[in-house]
């Protein structure tokens, strides 16, 4: 396994994340405990911000207050689950900039097929945070890290609600640099592709789709 993997096992999400997984879960609720899940995710993904201070006036003095450094973070989801991630991540840092990666993963062959790319400028000089519920096979999250690359971004972290042993293998093998940070590991992938036990197809259960 590797060493770039943070498991956020916080008693919070984990509960939320076992009311995920039944299967009688209303699409309604499950949209909202992964908007409430990714908060918690976020907490820890971005404990590494780089801080900088600048003087303001309290109600009582002048002080030097940290305050975050650089360019604004920029959080980019892989449709189209991805957006489920991306809204709770909005309500903490709501000033980010955003991108979307379009892909869908062909049946037959589990390969990522792009559809779609919108990056903001400037994702060379900020720190990306790519976000998509499953991380399965590994297919679609590293075509999506290779155009990120592609556009010029050094700085990548990657965040999910589920990886499979064998997609977290793949991905440090393919992007030994981007930073894995999910609420579980479980136990394998099915012959379709699927993390067993899993939750089923995160897109259809948020959407009601099949």
């Amino acid at each position: 396994m590797s060493g770039n993997v943070t498991v956020v096992g916080h008693p919070l999400v984990l509960h939320k994340l076992t009311l995920m997984r039944d299967k009688h879960c209303p699409s309604a609720v499950f949209r909202q405990l992964l908007r409430e899940i990714s908060l918690l995710l976020a907490y820890e993904v971005l404990r590494g911000l780089p801080m900088t201070t600048q003087t303001i006036e309290t109600p009582l003095t002048e002080m030097e207050a940290p305050i975050l450094k650089g360019k604004k973070l920029c959080l980019v989801s892989i449709l189209r689950a991805g957006n489920g991630l991306l809204d709770g991540m909005l309500d903490l840092v709501p000033s980010a900039r955003v991108g979307h990666i379009g892909l869908y993963r062909d049946p037959q062959t589990l390969a990522a097929v792009e559809y779609y790319l919108k990056l903001p400028e400037g994702v060379d000089e900020r720190r990306i945070i790519a976000v998509d519920p499953m991380l399965a096979t590994g297919n679609s999250v590293s075509a999506a890290l290779n155009r990120l690359k592609q556009a010029g971004a050094k700085d990548i972290s990657f965040m999910c609600l589920l990886a499979s042993p064998e997609g977290i293998e793949a991905l440090a093998q393919a992007h030994p640099d981007v930073k894995v940070f999910t609420a579980a590991i479980d136990e394998r992938l099915d012959e379709h592709g699927y993390i067993v036990p899993g939750l089923g197809d995160a897109g259809d259960r948020m959407f009601g789709t099949k």
